[in-house]
């Protein structure tokens, strides 16, 4: 976890063409709408337009001078030849990620792990990217650590994400590591997106929507989501949506990819993160409020979760008085 930002964080984008446009754009709504001190620049590996997949072209203010500035670097996806097709990288590319100072935080969305993969940065370490490239991603760059079955990985200096709104996901989570969960949950409302989904969860759910004629879980999520002080569990829950437990544990994954009870846990840990920043609830409370139980269950969940414990994340997450 990184401590607040007191000081402007520079944020270059890296578009290389041809960009996948949809990617583009993702950095600079997220963090923009974080109100926050990032300065997000989107830069090019020279002075030249920048095809755009969709039949248009971008004038970008910034050149390549930007990596050497830059507190984090992001590649969004690219259509780009060498990296996505013949597991090479194009010398200019490769000139202006030698800028990239030690130490800066690196990110890629989608595609944007092949250039990250060609340029020998992802070697040993996991990685994720789109899961109708991973084939291709294997057979370029077999010393990568690849899952496909997830939105993201944080790997500490290097993340990556999935595909297109799994990049939405990255931003707000590295939102939520620089400034806490309300700042990302702020943006993710801005946005008008899901403000959390687990970096785990899997990339492709088989049926988002259940079927005509029958029942959704979303009702008795929205219920749980009110009530998560509460005993709940998954009798619990299957009840309310009057549906057995092997039908309501089926729907629930389908719906969102994940267990019923790992998405109980996930959101009475984001609970007790929201009341930990905004209150001045004691930890034993918060525990009870989030329906984590006890001040040693949300220390434990706390700190398998997010790396520090409730006293620390709250020095460090508190806006001051």
């Amino acid at each position: 976890m990184r401590n607040n930002l007191a000081m402007t964080h520079v944020v270059a984008v890296l578009a290389l063409s041809e960009a996948i446009g949809y990617d583009l754009t993702i950095p600079t709504m997220v963090f923009d709408a974080a109100a926050k001190p990032y300065d997000v620049r989107v830069c090019g590996v020279d002075d030249k337009p920048v095809d755009v997949y969709g039949g248009y072209r971008l004038l970008l203010d910034h050149g390549p001078e930007t990596l050497a500035e830059a507190d984090t670097v992001i590649i969004p996806g690219t259509r780009i030849t060498g990296p996505r097709h013949e597991g090479t990288l194009p010398a200019e590319v490769a000139e202006a990620l030698a800028l990239i100072r030690p130490g800066t935080r690196i990110m890629s969305i989608c595609t944007g792990a092949f250039v990250l993969a060609a340029a020998g940065l992802l070697d040993g370490r996991p990685a994720t990217t789109h899961w109708n490239h991973t084939r291709r991603f294997r057979e370029l760059y077999p010393k990568v650590q690849l899952d496909e079955d997830v939105l993201f990985i944080d790997d500490g200096d290097i993340l990556t994400s999935a595909g297109l709104a799994a990049g939405i996901d990255l931003c707000l989570h590295v939102l939520r590591n620089d400034h806490g969960s309300e700042v990302a949950n702020r943006a993710a409302r801005y946005c008008v997106v899901p403000s959390w989904r687990d970096g785990g969860q899997r990339q492709f759910i088989e049926r988002p929507m259940p079927e005509i004629g029958e029942a959704s879980t979303a009702p008795t999520r929205a219920w749980a989501m009110e009530r998560l002080s509460d005993g709940l569990d998954l009798d619990a829950m299957a009840g309310h949506a009057n549906m057995s437990v092997r039908t309501f544990s089926r729907r629930f994954r389908a719906e969102t990819g994940m267990s019923p009870g790992k998405w109980l846990l996930r959101q009475r840990i984001e609970h007790a993160r929201h009341l930990l920043e905004s209150t001045d609830l004691a930890v034993d409370r918060v525990a009870r409020e989030s329906g984590l139980g006890t001040a040693s269950s949300l220390r434990q969940h706390l700190r398998v979760n997010v790396g520090v414990s409730p006293l620390t994340y709250r020095k460090t997450f508190r806006p001051p008085s």
